[in-house]
């Protein structure tokens, strides 16, 4: 077995909030980010499927084909999107980078042919990062 990494960038705005909380306290927990009118980030993704070399093709996987996939099931729902109004999974999720990476990861799981979903990993900034391995 062998691991394939493929990197895609989206830009998204989003905010932090809980409903369930007075605005006094979604402040106090999410300071900056608690502000509803969102701010944005130019989010890195890197997706890592695991699967066996192709010996006819020396892949694990349809290199086109992942980056299609990739193309179609989140750069494009996600891009230039503000995620808490327009990303049905966070109509009622708050759009952190750990929930976007398991949000992605079930976008993703089950759609790469060939290969099995390893790793979702978000950079929401150089330097914060989540990284989801599915339910284990």
């Amino acid at each position: 077995m062998i691991l394939l990494t493929r990197k895609a960038e989206f830009s998204s705005a989003h905010f932090y909030w809980n409903d369930a909380w007075s605005a006094e306290e979604n402040l106090r927990v999410f300071g900056k980010c608690a502000n509803r009118n969102g701010h944005g980030h130019n989010y890195t993704l890197e997706v890592t499927v695991a699967g066996e070399i192709d010996p006819v093709s020396g892949f694990v996987v349809d290199l086109k084909q992942l980056k299609d996939i990739l193309e179609r099931e989140v750069v494009s729902v996600y891009d230039h999107r503000h995620l808490n109004l327009e990303v049905p999974e966070f109509a009622k999720a708050i759009p952190t980078t750990e929930n976007i990476a398991i949000a992605i990861w079930q976008r993703l799981d089950g759609k790469i042919p060939n290969a099995k979903l390893h790793r979702v990993r978000v950079y929401e900034m150089a330097d914060l990062f989540a990284d989801y391995y599915g339910e284990r």
